[in-house]
């Protein structure tokens, strides 16, 4: 891990955090406690952008956000995220997303919208050698999810996530993905992604569930499934700390699930009599490690 890593991530949180406050390169250097040049020569290096343009392009995705789910005026939303003027805005938005502020709320669409970065891989140590584990133990639990549908990416090609942005773009399909929230549905939300099987093979997808009944846009190069109602053994691991334990807690959870022999648990809350279900529905994957943990889900059928 670059030196500068924990630095830069802490300019990306700081930067998060104070968007609002149209935030100076100075306020940054002083946050971090280096020099205002060395803060922007180490983010552009360790990042692969300038701040200047990380930092627009973020303003512009919690402006087009506030377009999308309020009843601010324009000019107001502007201003709140650090434009000089209502049409500085308006020529930004179009550069960025082809249409302009007024069209976009009108007419919401999948845009590709500037995702927060992150600059910390989890299967790097952080702390000096000392090694504040969180890993537990795994455990299941039965769940039913109702009938929806799944806009996403589902490529054969994939068998996992790092496997998947080997073939996609991560920035402009998570920007997507990102600008859809609105229409998302909380039990199978954005970024849940998971595996699928295709003439017995097992590829992976990615994107984010929505209704039964939504009839709305499908963005270019996604694919839209509908997913019927099934129940599904949830393999999972509590909250954990990202950074020192995520290579171990996915380990531990998935050699759980896919090992998992059905109708051999003594487990009064997992009922038996049931086998897979993933000819017709898919295998879903929840990573939300220091919200909900990890989690593989199976679905499930009355034998």
């Amino acid at each position: 891990m670059n030196q500068w890593s924990i630095p830069v991530q802490k300019m990306i949180d700081w930067i998060e955090n104070n968007i609002k406050e149209n935030p100076t390169l100075l306020e940054l250097s002083n946050h971090v406690g280096y020099s205002p040049y060395y803060c922007s020569s180490q983010f552009h290096k360790v990042s692969g952008m300038t701040l200047k343009s990380y930092l627009a392009g973020r303003r512009l995705c919690y402006a087009a956000i506030a377009l999308r789910d309020t009843t601010d005026k324009i000019i107001d939303i502007a201003l709140q995220y650090g434009f000089s003027s209502q049409e500085a805005f308006t020529r930004a938005f179009v550069r960025a997303y082809g249409c302009t502020p007024y069209t976009y709320r009108m007419h919401p669409r999948p845009i590709k919208l500037s995702i927060k970065y992150d600059v910390l891989k989890p299967d790097k140590k952080i702390f000096g050698g000392i090694n504040m584990s969180t890993v537990k133990e795994t455990n299941i639990r039965f769940e039913f999810i109702p009938e929806h549908k799944y806009i996403g990416i589902w490529d054969i090609r994939s068998k996992n996530y790092g496997d998947f942005w080997k073939y996609h773009n991560c920035d402009e399909i998570c920007g997507i993905i990102d600008s859809m929230r609105n229409v998302s549905l909380e039990v199978v939300g954005c970024h849940q992604a998971g595996w699928f099987y295709e003439k017995g093979q097992k590829g992976y997808f990615y994107g984010l569930g929505v209704p039964a009944d939504y009839d709305g846009v499908v963005p270019d190069g996604f694919e839209i499934r509908e997913i019927p109602a099934s129940a599904y053994l949830v393999f999972f691991h509590p909250p954990f700390d990202y950074l020192a334990d995520n290579e171990e807690v996915m380990m531990k959870v998935e050699n759980l699930a896919w090992n998992y022999k059905l109708n051999t648990n003594d487990k009064w809350w997992i009922p038996s009599g049931y086998e897979w279900n993933e000819t017709f529905c898919p295998d879903y994957q929840r990573h939300f490690p220091e919200v909900i943990g990890y989690e593989i889900l199976r679905p499930v059928c009355k034998i």
